[in-house]
């Protein structure tokens, strides 16, 4: 294996978690000012901080259809585009209704890209290292959350119109995106599968597995004997349920973890505990730090211990500091950075856990010919439920509390637990088409 080119190819491709993950937070340093801007009610700026989300809902839907008629590479061109008009067309509205227009622009490329980016990277990695660079996507994902929370730290300090630059700045990181995008090659499973261009499949295959790119070729397209063409094949049907219970259950349970709760509204959480406006932002800081730092070691981790024991060790560490935030808010026991700490370890055990995990394995579980269909299915999932918990969040907060809020996601892990432990399979060093053997038992 070229493994010098494989790993640019990932990096590059990861590069739109980057911007999925600084687009998905830079809103939450952004949100008070502009909502004291338009001076918009509770329910206008539930919608202003969720409509990105909603967006991403209806990319993550549809994003199986560029990426499977265009290919991974063009569909991720077309992502780029989407960033960079959006960033600069929020820098610059002065209408709330073109405001909200943009960010939902930006939330099609978002969840467009949670399609796309992690299909194309299982699909050019080999066995022994997809996890490790399909969670590349990931760590781009905290990476850009960290930058943005600095970013508006940062930017925070510098007036009334702070949150222009704050939306603003992430049109550098997207030009380059879309630059660096001429660097990757097609997908070689989406040239087999869906134009039939051996050779050009064949150059890709070279580069990733020079000493077995013949008998990869073989099972790609026994794999399409066995199935049928990728257009003609339904996700629904009976032979993929297994697979498509275990994306939209992982989906629902990490979003029911409160994450995004978490990351968009880190500051308002953090001035409900008392804290004031610069502690806050900084707090905000620590999270995306944290989150970054835990990323980088599950990075390290998932192709040694696996997917499931990541999972195992998450779920409990969820379980327990979620359960102290929600005392600590039934307790009114704010004194010191108790809940900063508290929050801070959350993040560290999800980032070690669900975090890292989603993306790789939902890009594994699906054969090839539904592999796109499946990632959208769970992705649109992760993204319907993830719009409903930040538009939800801070009307339950105000009329059920913190301490209800945070005991709500605490059960949740608790179930997650159950789920984990009884029925995620393991898929940690085994080639696509031997998963889609395995599952194929359920």
């Amino acid at each position: 294996m070229n493994k010098r080119k494989v790993l640019l190819w990932s990096i590059v491709v990861a590069l739109g978690g980057f911007l999925f993950g600084f687009d998905t937070a830079v809103i939450s340093g952004a949100e008070q000012s502009i909502q004291a801007y338009w001076s918009l009610n509770a329910v206008e700026h539930g919608l202003t901080v969720s409509i990105a989300l909603i967006g991403t809902v209806i990319g993550s839907l549809v994003g199986s259809i560029p990426c499977e008629r265009l290919g991974r590479r063009n569909t991720l061109l077309i992502i780029a585009a989407m960033y960079l008009v959006s960033s600069l067309g929020t820098a610059f509205s002065t209408n709330w209704y073109v405001f909200l227009f943009f960010r939902f622009f930006g939330g099609l490329g978002v969840g467009a890209s949670s399609v796309t980016a992690p299909v194309y990277i299982s699909e050019i990695a080999p066995a022994e290292k997809r996890g490790r660079l399909v969670a590349l996507f990931q760590f781009n994902i905290v990476l850009g959350i960290l930058l943005s929370y600095f970013s508006n730290y940062l930017i925070g300090q510098e007036g009334e119109t702070a949150w222009r630059w704050m939306l603003g700045v992430q049109a550098f990181p997207s030009l380059l995106f879309l630059i660096l995008l001429q660097l990757v090659p097609e997908s070689p499973r989406w040239l087999i599968l869906r134009k039939g261009k051996l050779e050009e499949a064949a150059a890709v295959l070279k580069v990733v597995m020079p000493l077995g790119y013949e008998g990869e070729i073989e099972n790609i397209k026994n794999s399409q004997h066995q199935n049928g063409p990728s257009a003609n094949v339904q996700l629904l049907s009976r032979k993929y349920r297994f697979p498509v219970f275990l994306a939209v259950a992982f989906a629902v349970f990490n979003q029911v973890s409160g994450i995004n709760a978490i990351i968009y509204y880190a500051p308002r959480i953090f001035e409900m505990t008392g804290l004031g406006r610069t502690s806050s932002l900084l707090s905000t800081v620590g999270i995306g730090v944290v989150n970054f730092i835990f990323t980088l070691i599950a990075i390290n981790f998932i192709d040694r211990i696996g997917r499931k024991t990541l999972m195992l060790i998450g779920s409990i560490g969820l379980i327990s500091t979620l359960g102290l935030v929600a005392q600590a808010f039934y307790t009114h026991n704010f004194s010191g950075w108790a809940v900063t700490v508290y929050l801070l370890v959350y993040i560290a055990f999800f980032a070690f856990s669900q975090g890292a995990v989603i993306w790789v394995f939902m890009a594994e579980i699906f054969p090839n010919q539904v592999r796109a269909k499946g990632q959208t299915l769970g992705s649109f999932t992760h993204w319907i439920m993830a719009a409903i918990i930040a538009f939800s969040f801070p009307m339950l907060a105000e009329k059920l509390g913190g301490g209800n809020t945070f005991l709500f996601f605490c059960i949740m892990m608790v179930i997650q637990l159950l789920f984990v432990w009884k029925l995620m399979p393991e898929t940690k060093g085994k080639s696509l088409e031997q998963i889609e053997r395995s599952l194929a038992l359920h």
